[in-house]
Order: structure tokens, then C-alpha cells, then sequence
């Protein structure tokens, strides 16, 4: 533990050889970061600037995208002032500020991931409903609850979190993620009955609602002809990879940080890093090459003939 202007800074454990490769991971990360801004960026500014594009899978899309920035941008800068320090330290409230932004446009990327779903379910099962049903006042209202929703909800975690007496100062990762409660020299039924509540409301039940959506999907188009099928696989198929891949990282995220086991440095730094830079990297490449629309202006906007 390190005081400074009473404040209580926390230890990060989890950092491999970062003294001896510092400008190595630096350029790398830095790398990544731009890569991550450059492509998320460009698609949601293509989406923005074509009104052929100001559909609601399309703004969903965007949403998604720029959530992605947010994730990275809650995560790099600090990152890549760690691997350039000889310490890695956090004041604790910067921790639990971290903390918050990393989890809260996590869960919103399963929110965002339900809405389109729903969108696609209606699109395909529903096609004379469609312009009634997803309204940009619905659009608006499903983006609005994605981001407002968890951040409430985290956010009493967080201040009472901030309230809790540390008995230890060193996280055995290199952001502060769901370990943080162990910092406590108490562990907290509160805190963990508010835990398994935002789980269950903000990541089980969209995961079961997107399940149950594509599920009606492919039972529909099962029984229709092949153009409604070929629409159905090119909109969704994109969506359920990226579900796929999110769920996937998020779950080694948790369990990682969760279980009591021995597992190495580097395989919780390659873990760790598969989510803010896999993940974010993946949005843009699967809507951007699989998305028609997305893709014929990337060409457009690349120089690329037709």
C-alpha cells in the first residue's frame, strides 16, 4: 500500500517482464488502441453520414461500435502508463471508477446485443409490423436503457465499495476488474447478492432473450423460402459471432478473476488482453465485411471499384 495525499493506491501483480519490454508492449498497445479507434470509428461515421444507413439494425450497429470505443478508452490509457512506469499503482477511487466504466459498457454490450436481436426477430417474422413496432422512439428508448440501466445499478456497488476498509492492496491483474471486492477485509453479502442481480438482469437474461429470439428466427425461416433464409443468415450471422465471441471472453473474464487457482501471469495477461483488443477489433471486421450495405461504402470510401 502507498498513501499519498490520504489517498490508498492499490498494486497491480499482474504485468509480465513489464520492465525489461516496456517500450515493446508500449508500441504494441498503442498499436492496438489506434487500430481499435481507426476502425470502430470509420464505420460508425459512414452509418452517421449515409441516410441510406439510418435504419435501426444500422444504428444499433453504431451504437455497438462506439461502445467498443468507450470499453478501450475506459482501459488503454492507463494501460499503456503502466508499461511505461516502474510501479503499476491506482488510487483506490480511480480503481473503482475503472471498475465501473469496464463493467457497465460490458453489460451494455449485451443490452445492445439483445435490442438486435429483437430488431432482426421483427424484421423477419414481423415484416408488415416492422415500421410500427421499431420506431426510432423505441430505438432510442432500447440504446438509452442499455447504457442507464447498468451504470444505476453499478453504481451502487461502487459507492458502497468505497465505504469498505481494505485489508490488502495488490490485485493480482492489470486493471482493476471483479477482484477488487477481495481488496476487503470483510467480504460483503450485499455486495455480492447486488452481484448476482446485475449477472442475472444484465447478462443471463439477454443472453436467454437473444437464445429465444434467433431460436424463433431459425424455426420461421426453417419453414420458408430460400430468399428469407439467405436474408436471415447474412443479418444475423454477424450478431451471433459477435455474441459469441463476447460471451465467450467475458466468461474467461470472470472465471479468471473468480477462481482461486494457480494459474499464470501470462496466461491472465493473454486472457486479459484477448478481451480489450480481440474484442474490439472483431466488432468492425464482422460488419464491416459482412454487412452489404457497411461494406459497399468502405469500398467506396477506400477507393475500391464496384
Amino acid at each position: 500500500m502507498a498513501k499519498e495525499s490520504n489517498l490508498t493506491y492499490i498494486t497491480f501483480d499482474g504485468h509480465v517482464e513489464v520492465h525489461k519490454y516496456r517500450y515493446l508492449y508500449f508500441v504494441i498497445m498503442f498499436t492496438a488502441y489506434i487500430l481499435i479507434i481507426c476502425s470502430n470509428s470509420t464505420i460508425v461515421c459512414i452509418i452517421v453520414i449515409h441516410k441510406s444507413l439510418h435504419e435501426p439494425m444500422y444504428i444499433f450497429i453504431a451504437a455497438l461500435l462506439l461502445n467498443s470505443v468507450l470499453y478501450s478508452s475506459a482501459v488503454y490509457p492507463k494501460i499503456l502508463i503502466d508499461f511505461l512506469s516502474k510501479k503499476q499503482i491506482i488510487s483506490y477511487p480511480a480503481c473503482l471508477f475503472q471498475w465501473l466504466i469496464y463493467y457497465c459498457l460490458g453489460c451494455s454490450e449485451f443490452f445492445l446485443l439483445a435490442a438486435m436481436s429483437y430488431d432482426r426477430f421483427v424484421s423477419i417474422c414481423k415484416p408488415l409490423q416492422y415500421p410500427t413496432i421499431m420506431t426510432k422512439t423505441t430505438v432510442n428508448m432500447f440504446m438509452i436503457l442499455a447504457w442507464i440501466l447498468p451504470a444505476c445499478q453499478l453504481s451502487l456497488t461502487t459507492l458502497l465499495s468505497a465505504n469498505k476498509k481494505l485489508c490488502s492492496f495488490h490485485l493480482n491483474g492489470i486493471i482493476c476488474n471483479s477482484t477488487v471486492q477481495k481488496l476487503h477485509c470483510v467480504p460483503s453479502r450485499l455486495l455480492n447478492i447486488i452481484g448476482l442481480i446485475v449477472f442475472g438482469s444484465d447478462i443471463l437474461l439477454p443472453i436467454l432473450f437473444i437464445l429465444f429470439t434467433y431460436t424463433r428466427i431459425l424455426l420461421i425461416t426453417h419453414r420458408s423460402g430460400r430468399e428469407v433464409r439467405k436474408k436471415a443468415a447474412q443479418t444475423c450471422l454477424p450478431h451471433l459471432l459477435v455474441l459469441i465471441n463476447f460471451s465467450c471472453l467475458s466468461a474467461f473474464d470472470v472465471l479468471l478473476s473468480r477462481l482461486e487457482t494457480d494459474i499464470s501471469k501470462t496466461v491472465r495477461l493473454v486472457m486479459f488482453l484477448q478481451v480489450v483488443t480481440y474484442h474490439p477489433l472483431f466488432n468492425p471486421i464482422i460488419y464491416g465485411l459482412q454487412m452489404k450495405d457497411i461494406y459497399k461504402h468502405l469500398k467506396r470510401l477506400f477507393g475500391k471499384s464496384q
